[in-house]
């Protein structure tokens, strides 16, 4: 592949000639770090890399474990969001029979010619586990 390097003013260019396996590695690394092609360039060729050190690595070191930890503590969590939904579900159910139940015994009052009480408190209880 050929590359034209051009300056922002003024005249001159430099052709460079870059082998395939090169350009390889320049793109594996752009999308390994998601920067630009030209921003590898410019980098190799300023020779402004930096050589890992300790600190780096200690750090690395540390994301790797607290990324174990993690995972570890999604296995815990996963069962147990799956089981308040369950849960959850439960309680919806539960409060639907428990309307009709409210209604039917209205009805029955009614019926019977018995003074009928609405029980507010117990309305917005089901309308809660209802939603």
């Amino acid at each position: 592949m050929r590359l034209k390097i051009k300056p922002e003013r003024g005249f001159g260019k430099i052709e460079v000639e870059i082998n395939e396996d090169l350009w390889k590695k320049i793109e594996d690394l752009s999308e390994r770090y998601k920067v630009g092609e030209d921003y590898i360039l410019r980098i190799i060729l300023t020779g402004e890399f930096k050589t890992p050190n300790e600190d780096v690595q200690n750090l690395e070191k540390e994301v790797q474990e607290l990324e174990k930890k993690v995972y570890e503590l999604e296995k815990k969590w996963a069962p147990l969001r799956y089981k308040a939904y369950g849960v959850s579900e439960d309680n919806k159910i539960l409060a639907i029979e428990l309307s009709g139940l409210l209604a039917e015994n209205t009805q029955l009052k009614r019926f019977l010619r018995k003074k009928v009480e609405p029980n507010f408190k117990l309305r917005k209880l089901i309308e809660y586990y209802i939603r």
